[in-house]
């Protein structure tokens, strides 16, 4: 027996231990910010926050703010994302606009979508190459605009891939080339980068997108779960350690749980680096 247990815990290591050590815990800092909607992390693992309003904070990690964007026009953001090299990148279906801003938060583009006749934009996101996607509710397509000409150069009408009675997309999202809409009470759609669809991802939920390598994490009430964008397989990783936690955003190096007012800051534990 003695030997069965040994061979027990070489074998399969997780069986004991991975729901008992898989904690995050020692926070490196926690982040208060009143109104507090979207979270992003840059390639330098700095943390860019916005309120209900569209003002947009930048802190480092350790918690100390750097800088302060509050636009002229004020309103609610639908898309914020720093992880691309160079801009940030934000998006306001109340206004019907987009804004690109450096690393310093400083304002480089301001355009609004009617311009470039997409007529009702409820989502959107940076993409390669000088693109942004945009879903365009009034005609269910999904187009690709160049920004430096703000014109559509593509456009996908989506209606015979997805259900026009229940299309209510959350999100979209490119990532390694591919993009990815959430679409509410359906699933997660992948296509690729001329707008073809490739599959869909059995995954519910309302939380903001959070890629990791190969994989989308999200909170179930205080455990970490993921789900594989290669076979679909969800596995339980791990606990936040609390259960009052809303979202999860992660950086390079870094990751956030975010709750109402407060963004709390951990190291990248060894059991999500270990996801492929």
């Amino acid at each position: 027996m003695r030997f069965l247990s040994v061979f027990l815990l070489i074998a399969f290591p997780h069986f004991s231990f991975s729901q008992e050590n898989n904690v995050l815990d020692k926070a490196i800092s926690e982040i208060t910010v009143s109104n507090l909607d979207l979270v992003s992390f840059d390639t330098k693992d700095q943390i860019f926050a916005s309120t209900n309003s569209g003002d947009i904070y930048q802190f480092q990690a350790s918690g100390k703010q750097l800088n302060l964007f509050s636009p002229t026009r004020q309103g609610r953001l639908q898309q914020l994302e720093a992880a691309w090299t160079v801009n940030i990148f934000s998006f306001s279906s109340d206004l019907q606009e987009y804004r690109i801003l450096d690393r310093f938060l400083n304002l480089l583009s301001e355009n609004g979508f009617f311009q470039a006749n997409i007529n009702l934009a409820k989502a959107a996101t940076l993409g390669n190459n000088n693109i942004i996607w945009v879903w365009d509710e009034s005609d269910l397509n999904l187009k690709i605009l160049d920004y430096r000409r703000n014109t559509v150069i593509q456009s996908q009408p989506l209606n015979i891939i997805l259900n026009p009675e229940k299309l209510e997309v959350t999100e979209i999202r490119e990532f390694k080339n591919r993009l990815f809409m959430n679409v509410k009470g359906e699933g997660i759609f992948m296509f690729d980068n001329q707008g073809n669809f490739i599959k869909k991802i059995n995954l519910v939920t309302d939380q903001r997108l959070c890629f990791y390598n190969e994989n989308l994490l999200w909170l179930n009430g205080e455990m970490v779960m993921a789900i594989s964008l290669q076979n679909q397989e969800k596995i339980e990783i791990g606990s936040t350690g609390g259960k009052d936690f809303e979202s999860i955003s992660i950086g390079q190096e870094k990751i956030a749980l975010i709750t109402q007012d407060k963004i709390k800051v951990f190291d990248i534990p060894v059991w999500i680096k270990s996801l492929q």
